[in-house]
């Protein structure tokens, strides 16, 4: 096969220009700059094709590493369909810490180890530091091991050993301690011969630092490194490969890195954006291929995904394009609330399936994993199937179900189950054999777990913490009982994660899903909302949890866009679009600009996960504990291209409903009840909502006529949710021409402004 001429190597064929230089020119530094959708996994695969059919090196002499299994595995399979058995003669064909582990069992006695080293998955690191902490002498109630875990695991990510650390690494954690902790659970490891996955490139780092002989039998071993979704790399996974590979570090491997800097999205788990930033720095005569030719979305997709990438100032730049059609422009829909925009995208959904498209082709695109409760409430009230993909289901979270246990426990003194999952979270000094002998306590007295556990706190069956522990429980519980008749379902619940301390454990805890699972808990809070009581409530997610129960057949994809990357969709809706939820507020506080530039990069992840259809939605107002407050639209649906989207607003009759409610003022819109599901008339036919089509807020269509509101006139000062205050300088009907004070001169409706008092 090597003899064949170039264009007969099948390996070669149906390459684009850019795809077949990426994969036969072998000699120097390479960054292919892969964009989405172009082919990247094809032109790799053929790199290394023609690597082992033109004898450029032995399948022993490449390095090829990438992320995930997954991809591990996909590589090798098509490139034994290119090449063969050759394949597996490549052993160091894998993910980062499988080939690491590989090889670091071969020196594993220079780091102290024996080579049949164990490595520890997170629950056995966690177990560990709990017993590092306690010999500390500290409290891990208020330095948790899981949040000591993500510490050390960011140190390792940064190539940091104990001497590494500066000042504020070492205060970190425990007033100061971060560095001594550090040194006993690395010295724990050692005594257990174990090493966690952190270690597996920070110990070969260190043999490579500090045995040049070891370094030099590993540069003339490897003749070709390539490397995948390089923009995902961590600073120690850089020095490693760059201790290979760099001349100045002596070695003389060619290095091939393929990524895309505007798909960097994993910071939080310490992947370096600055790696492939500085990549032609740190290897000089680097040759940069960009694989721009989109083979996935259409071309209104990919305008306006380039239109919001090109913000970024950290990027090399690259302009996608397809041969394809420009399609549907990208949709953006502006709704009235939360609830509205669940029922706007289940209605999309059931018009696409008539239409025939298949449920597992439509996806669902959040920025935060709390988002997908609307949307799965809504899907299950219509019967619509779906699935959560890189998460539970949301009453399934184990925050949510351990908040739903303390309500059931509250109100429902027999409910042994609810009891049972509580009574130790947050720790009560209840170990098993104190459980154990509360179970039995009760079963022999014929007592409800609850009153067991009052009856044997007042005795010295158990010992001290345990009935402290248990006292405490009881008597709040109680407590919680009497007011629960005179609080509405969220302050219950607000009083009930507090009292318990079961919010304050999660505020302590450091890890990284510490805040995601509290904000998990305050959308349970949301959700109470709606409901008379807190017994209607859990009645409610009892239903819903039965028809959660999985069936077969097609349905509908929610997932994080953290976890869409590297995934595709015929139709793809993203909700949310709001500043303070996407942007994240929590993100923009702790990095700044350049959280920013990753928060437009995800913008640019979910935009491209699409085929053929985008639809992008942000709520004007979202209720945060049973109050009504205000959205701005987020700052990238600004920088979408005006030539690639069509604006879309709908409302119906959303801002009476809610004057209504919060003002206390009649409902004009009343009738409208029906149309939108409150009232024994709904029907799926009159649901349908008509759309305000709205062009820098000129209404050209209104959702419902009615007589002009007599509370607004010429001259009046009046406020709109997205133009800010103004002055009402004409009025026709129900249509206001008004003069906003920093907005200009807008055509709105009288429905969508409130008076603000005062005349011009």
């Amino acid at each position: 096969m090597a003899s064949l001429p170039e264009p007969d190597r099948p390996w070669l064929q149906g390459l684009n220009p850019p795809q077949r230089a990426a994969a036969t020119l072998l000699e120097g530094p390479m960054l292919l700059l892969a964009g989405a959708g172009t082919g990247k996994t094809r032109a790799l695969t053929a790199r290394l094709a023609h690597m082992l059919a033109t004898r450029a090196a032995w399948p022993s002499q490449i390095l090829a590493v990438t992320f995930t299994n997954k991809a591990a595995r996909e590589m090798r399979e098509r490139l034994r369909e290119l090449v063969g058995d050759a394949v597996e003669g490549m052993p160091f064909l894998g993910t980062f810490h499988a080939t690491a582990a590989r090889i670091l069992r071969r020196h594993a006695g220079l780091v102290g180890l024996t080579p049949n080293f164990t490595i520890l998955d997170p629950d056995d690191v966690e177990r560990l530091l709990k017993r590092v902490i306690a010999e500390a002498g500290l409290d891990e109630r208020r330095w948790p091991a899981k949040g000591l875990a993500s510490l050390l695991d960011r140190f390792k990510n940064a190539g940091k050993l104990p001497a590494d650390l500066d000042a504020a690494d070492l205060h970190a954690f425990a007033d100061g301690r971060a560095g001594d902790l550090y040194a006993r659970y690395q010295a724990e490891l050692r005594a257990l011969d174990a090493c966690d996955f952190g270690d597996l490139i920070l110990h070969l780092l260190a043999i490579l630092r500090t045995h040049p002989d070891v370094k030099a039998e590993w540069q003339a071993r490897f003749r070709h490194i390539l490397v995948d979704e390089f923009q995902d790399t961590n600073a120690a996974q850089y020095q490693w490969l760059r201790a290979l590979a760099a001349p100045s570090e002596g070695g003389t491997a060619t290095l091939c890195c393929v990524g895309d800097d505007d798909q960097s999205i994993y910071s939080w788990r310490g992947a370096d954006i600055a790696n492939i930033l500085r990549f032609e720095r740190d290897f000089p005569g680097t040759r940069v291929i960009r694989l721009e030719q989109n083979y996935r979305s259409t071309g209104h997709i990919l305008g306006a995904a380039g239109g919001v990438i090109a913000r970024n100032r950290g990027r090399l730049g690259k302009t996608l394009w397809t041969e394809a059609r420009d399609g549907e422009p990208v949709e953006v829909v502006a709704v009235w609330d939360g609830p509205e925009e669940a029922r706007l995208v289940a209605e999309r959904i059931e018009r696409l399936q008539r239409e025939g498209a298949a449920l597992s082709d439509i996806a669902i695109l959040v920025r935060a994993i709390f988002q997908t409760r609307e949307f799965e409430d809504r899907f299950i009230q219509i019967g619509l199937p779906y699935r959560i993909v890189g998460g539970f289901r949301f009453y399934e979270r184990a925050e949510v179900r351990e908040a739903l246990a303390y309500l059931r426990a509250t109100l429902s003194p027999a409910d042994g189950l609810a009891f049972e999952r509580i009574a130790n979270t947050p720790r009560r000094g209840l170990g098993e054999k104190s459980l154990a002998r509360l179970a039995a306590f009760a079963r022999a007295s014929g007592l409800s777990l609850q009153a067991a556990a009052a009856a044997l706190a007042e005795t010295d069956e158990l010992p001290g913490p345990a009935r402290s522990g248990l006292r405490g429980l009881v008597a709040g519980l109680r407590r919680w009982r009497e007011l629960a008749p005179s609080l509405r379902p969220p302050a219950l619940l607000d009083l009930v994660l507090d009292e318990s301390g079961y919010r304050a454990m999660l505020e302590a805890d450091r890890s990284v899903e510490a805040a995601g699972r509290l904000e998990n808990l305050r959308e349970l809070a949301r959700a109470m909302e709606e409901w008379p009581d807190a017994e209607s409530f859990l009645e409610h997610v009892a239903l819903v949890m039965d028809n959660e129960r999985d069936e077969a057949g097609e349905k509908v994809t929610l997932m994080t866009l953290h976890a869409a990357k590297g995934l595709e969709f015929g139709h793809v809706f993203l909700p949310g679009w709001e500043e303070g939820l996407f942007p994240s507020q929590r993100a923009l506080d702790e990095g700044g600009e350049a959280s920013l530039e990753e928060e437009r990069r995800l913008a640019y992840v979910g935009i491209t996960r699409a085929r053929r259809r985008v639809t992008i939605l942000h709520a004007a107002n979202r209720r945060v504990y049973g109050q009504w407050t205000s959205s701005l639209p987020s700052r990238f649906v600004a920088e979408l291209p005006n030539e690639h989207v069509t604006r879309v607003t709908t409302m119906t009759g959303g801002a009476s409903l809610w004057r209504a409610a919060v003002m206390g003022e009649d409902d004009p819109f009343a009738h409208l009840a029906r149309s939108t599901g409150r009232g024994p008339g709904w029907s799926r036919a009159a649901a349908q909502p008509r759309h305000d089509r709205t062009i820098e807020g000129r209404v050209l269509a209104s959702t419902v006529g009615r007589a002009p509101r007599a509370d607004i006139a010429v001259g009046g000062r009046v406020f709109h949710q997205k133009f800010g205050p103004g002055t009402v300088t004409a009025k026709d009907g129900s249509r206001l021409e008004v003069a906003f004070d920093h907005a200009g001169t807008k055509m709105v409706m009288d429905d969508f402004v409130e008076p603000a008092g005062g005349a011009a």
